[in-house]
């Protein structure tokens, strides 16, 4: 039950009284009774007409998503199967439309490795490109091509660590390619 819901009945008011008090539309009263989110101008309003403190109203269980944080920690670790191109990408995504995880943390994974073969891919082309011009040693491509994959490596096991210890990913974008 609501936290709107439960100061209404206490004070007796029906929907329509509380919509009178408040300026605020029945439907609404109804849409926030129902689970929809309580903020802004409507909150205040509402919390003056039910004369309660406007921080009451929120609902103090807010219900966190449940991950099933093993196999995201196997959508992550399948991410070092790099020996095959593009293998990181495809690898976790099979597996998190399979399994029918597709929530934030497995979008991050995802599109974290999908920026990595991107940033991959221009170093090499970059590297090729100053290696012709200045005649650099041909085992420098090779070096940077590890390097590269050293830190996916770093990446993706820091990562199943977080999941494991705090249920997140420690390394993340700002935003979702995926």
């Amino acid at each position: 039950m609501s936290k709107l819901l439960e100061y209404r009945k206490k004070l007796n008011y029906t929907q329509d009284e509380l919509s009178d008090k408040s300026g605020v539309s029945v439907r609404t009263i109804q849409r926030i009774e129902a689970g929809a989110e309580l903020k802004g101008h409507t909150l205040k309003v509402i919390a003056q007409a039910l004369n309660v403190n406007p921080s009451e109203l929120k609902d103090a269980t807010a219900v966190e998503p449940s991950y099933n944080y093993p196999l995201i920690k196997v959508i992550n670790l399948a991410s070092l199967v790099f020996f095959i191109p593009l293998a990181n990408i495809v690898v976790p995504l099979v597996i998190m439309h399979a399994k029918k995880e597709k929530n934030e943390i497995t979008k991050q994974i995802v599109s974290i490795q999908i920026l990595w073969i991107l940033a991959i891919v221009i170093v090499f082309f970059m590297v090729q490109t100053l290696q012709n011009a200045f005649s650099l040693h041909k085992q420098l491509t090779l070096s940077v091509l590890l390097g590269c994959i050293l830190i996916n490596i770093i990446i993706v096991l820091r990562n199943a660590f977080e999941i494991d210890k705090n249920k997140q990913l420690r390394i993340k974008l700002n935003y979702s390619i995926v």
